[in-house]
């Protein structure tokens, strides 16, 4: 598996993350066997969050199927920030978030905490006293956000004293958001207003990691699913499947390397519980696209180029 820099960290990680938000999906004896496979793969980085399963089960489930492995074999990556019915940034939310999930994850630190959406209530002051407080016990290693844009990155900046190393957004094929409107700068097309603050660049100005989640999942205003295979996206799965054999890999890894052929050398969160599609995620890593296989698949998948 390739490793990437992971934002200003020091830390070399897996170019694919584990996304663990399904393993409710597997019992026992699967879950077992769905670790041991990823770290046979080399995808030793699991994505969590609170939420997960309802009530961090999730997070309990992976646990315990990882009950033999070293602390210090895997990277544990965590989210908090959602509640029932609202977002909360407060200081005594996140502290008692975390410490909810060490028990489940069964760790005295998490790696890396990400702020799940943002909440239009923070307090920029009180996610800055919680942050310090969890540094300061070993709590958290390593810090950033999920669903920010540029603006709400830098405000939390200003307060927090630790770097924001991560922001977990959606990005692939399907919703391809981040670069298109730096394709149509200073126009009058659908894709030319810069919904996020320009926020790509602004992570990679900063060696903030971008981690696409759900990155086979197409935009919501065409509903939800994934491209691969779908009949709606006819043109792009024939250009996936004409570039797998070209590659001699399947459509999934191809569709996964096109993320990671963008050069902010991002780390997509895939959420596939299928032993054998989470085989195809790994191989996407020794992929290299060309430039020409990148745009034809982009434009494939119904984006423009002015």
């Amino acid at each position: 598996m390739k490793h990437i820099n992971l934002g200003k960290t020091g830390m070399q990680v897996p170019a694919v993350a584990v996304g663990c938000m399904r393993m409710t999906s597997l019992d026992s004896a699967q879950a077992v066997t769905f670790v041991q496979t990823a770290m046979e793969l080399g995808m030793n980085f699991f994505d969590h969050a609170d939420i997960y399963g309802g009530q961090g089960k999730c997070e309990e489930i992976y646990a315990q199927a990882a009950a033999g492995i070293a602390r210090d074999k895997v990277i544990l990556q965590s989210k908090c920030g959602i509640r029932a019915g609202q977002y909360d940034f407060s200081r005594e939310h996140i502290l008692s978030s975390v410490d909810g999930i060490l028990r489940r994850l069964r760790t005295d630190y998490l790696d890396v905490l990400l702020l799940h959406r943002p909440d239009a209530l923070c307090e920029p002051e009180e996610v800055a006293a919680a942050f310090d407080a969890l540094h300061a016990a070993g709590k958290v290693r390593h810090f950033g956000v999920s669903n920010h844009n540029t603006t709400q990155m830098q405000l939390l900046q200003k307060h927090v004293r630790q770097p924001l190393q991560i922001n977990q957004l959606q990005f692939g094929l399907g919703h391809a958001y981040l670069v298109a409107a730096g394709t149509h700068v200073n126009m009058s097309h659908p894709a030319s207003p810069e919904r996020d603050g320009g926020v790509l660049d602004h992570c990679r100005l900063h060696d903030v990691t971008v981690q696409p989640w759900s990155p086979f999942q197409f935009r919501f205003d065409k509903g939800r699913g994934t491209f691969v295979g779908h009949e709606e996206w006819a043109e792009l799965n024939e250009k996936l499947a004409e570039l797998a054999e070209k590659y001699n890999v399947d459509v999934t890894a191809i569709a996964l390397a096109w993320v990671l052929r963008h050069p902010a050398r991002m780390q997509p969160i895939v959420g596939t519980m299928n032993l054998e599609r989470l085989r195809s995620c790994a191989s996407a890593a020794e992929v290299n696209l060309t430039r020409e296989d990148w745009y034809a698949l982009y434009l494939a998948a119904g984006n423009t180029l002015p």
